[in-house]
């Protein structure tokens, strides 16, 4: 993994670097990468197996590969993250609050997390509501984890630099709701046209 031992390298050895694979290996497959990755000691490997509700391959991966296992992203609901917590398929959960069923859910997820032990990181690849979502839970649940961001910038965002980081930081709106409205301006910018409807 030329990527990530470049990662590495520039990180150096006491910064956290995490790989996000998007499901793509067999349990044999990931097993075998996850020992590849051993010597760069990954904070952990997200998402190795196809199909992610393989929950028993997912815990063979995270007993043998030794590189700790995170997912959740793609999980449908507390009862299948409970199902994948009791299987023992991971080290960190990663609930995405726009996928799971929202912040009520998310909630009782993390609770159950902190029952079992699993670490509780919100998954995050989001400019839009479901970022702003993700960062309130983040901030109310597990300030000292890590926050994900794309590493992308985008050409207008309707939050403007409420999705940016300052200094490593990323500040959480207090507004009512999700804490800020999206500016109508921007959003208007980049509407599409309305379809032409054909009369029969």
């Amino acid at each position: 993994m030329p990527q990530v031992e470049a990662a590495r390298g520039a990180a150096g050895p006491d910064i956290s670097i995490m790989l996000d694979t998007n499901c793509p290996w067999s349990v044999d497959q990931a097993i075998a990468m996850a020992r590849v990755l051993q010597p760069f000691k990954l904070a952990w490997l997200e998402e190795p197996l196809w199909p992610p509700e393989n929950h028993a391959g997912l815990a063979r991966i995270r007993q043998v590969g030794g590189v700790p296992i995170a997912a959740g992203e793609n999980a449908a609901g507390l009862f299948d993250v409970r199902a994948m917590l009791d299987a023992n398929a991971v080290d960190i959960i990663q609930p995405s609050v726009a996928k799971i069923g929202g912040v009520t859910e998310v909630v009782k997820i993390a609770a159950v997390a902190e029952v079992v032990g699993a670490r509780f990181v919100p998954h995050c690849a989001y400019f839009g509501p479901g970022f702003l979502a993700s960062l309130h839970l983040a901030a109310a649940l597990a300030p000292t984890t890590p926050f994900e961001r794309l590493f992308v910038d985008l050409e207008a965002s309707p939050y403007h630099d409420l999705i940016g980081a300052k200094g490593g930081l990323v500040a959480v709106p207090n507004g009512p709701g999700l804490g800020r409205d999206p500016d109508l301006d921007i959003l208007r910018r980049y509407a599409l046209s309305s379809p032409t409807v054909l009369r029969a």
